[in-house]
């Protein structure tokens, strides 16, 4: 249970979602250790806070993380790898997580995502997870990990399943490039397709849903919640509300899937993205009754705020 005793261990800080979880713990005056690997940015990101201490270091150094692990109540497990990279270390991080959780049997929270289920429309927890893809198969393999060390009473893990994530510091090469787009009026880029359904997530959202969760006691060694986010009618449609906000006028540019596959003969990153093509399309929808019980509460950013919020930050970097 987060309380005034709770020591939050964040790995992936300054990436997407561990920047806002981060935030939002700061924002609760929580104690914070960042392990970072480079501190310089990480102190321009987050600016000085009195219950912030920033560690510089490599998750891959088991000892370090061990040693960190110590003091740590809850450890945050927001570690990513660009996806060429994924394969040996992702599964390696992990394991060093669950080692330093073990020290203190701290709980851990993992970000899940999409990729273990395949082209399966709605996603629930009970939900078989049938991957169709290698990075798929490598998310399946990390989670059966945290389930194991779960059972095996080497710590506490809580899985919250998201969609895309997008907000402030979110800088991936799918989002980014639409905020920066809509801000300089040029072309704000999607890949496949841009007229179908889909689901993201604002990081904020997340970031607090992850500390109600905190907040609350847990009955089970390993818990998994599926979080919606926002269904918006079409990415078009977004990003015409993403260019009004930003004051210029919406320009679309659509990749299509013949491009990644014609570059993925030439680049590892162009096979990655080709691989994963199913999931721009198609609609894919997490369900998220079971959170929805445990934290009837919860509520989202209106998107108007979200998206005010997103440009805001993008401005200033």
């Amino acid at each position: 249970m987060a309380t005034d005793i709770s020591r939050f261990l964040v790995l992936g800080g300054t990436g997407s979602i561990g920047y806002a979880f981060t935030q939002e713990l700061l924002q609760h005056w929580q104690q914070v250790v960042l392990l970072v690997r480079n501190r310089q940015k990480a102190q321009k990101l987050f600016g000085p806070w009195p219950t912030l201490q920033l560690v510089e270091g490599d998750a891959q150094d088991v000892e370090l993380l061990k040693k960190l692990g110590a003091a740590a109540t809850h450890i945050f497990h927001g570690v990513n790898y660009p996806y060429g990279k994924w394969e040996g270390n992702m599964e390696r991080v992990t394991q060093n997580v669950v080692e330093a959780a073990a020290i203190n049997k701290a709980t851990i929270f993992f970000p899940g995502n999409i990729y273990n289920f395949g082209l399966t429309r709605t996603i629930t927890e009970e939900t078989p997870q049938k991957p169709s893809t290698k990075k798929g198969a490598i998310r399946v393999k990390l989670e059966q990990l945290l389930r194991q060390a779960a059972a095996q009473g080497k710590c506490r893990v809580v899985t919250l399943r998201l969609p895309d994530f997008w907000g402030p510091n979110v800088l991936n090469e799918g989002i980014a490039p639409i905020f920066r787009g809509a801000l300089k009026g040029k072309p704000m880029p999607w890949l496949y397709r841009n007229d179908i359904p889909h689901q993201l997530v604002y990081t904020p959202d997340a970031a607090h849903a992850f500390y109600e969760l905190a907040k609350l006691p847990l009955q089970d060694a390993y818990t998994e919640y599926n979080y919606a986010g926002e269904v918006v009618a079409s990415i078009k449609e977004w990003q015409a509300q993403i260019a009004q906000a930003a004051g210029t006028e919406a320009w679309y540019k659509v990749y299509p899937g013949w491009l990644f596959r014609l570059m993925g003969l030439f680049s590892t990153n162009m096979r990655e993205i080709s691989e994963m093509g199913y999931l721009w399309q198609n609609t894919i929808l997490l369900n998220d009754d079971k959170l929805r019980r445990t934290l009837p509460h919860l509520k989202r950013t209106p998107m108007k705020q979200a998206i005010a919020e997103t440009l805001a930050w993008h401005r200033g970097v």
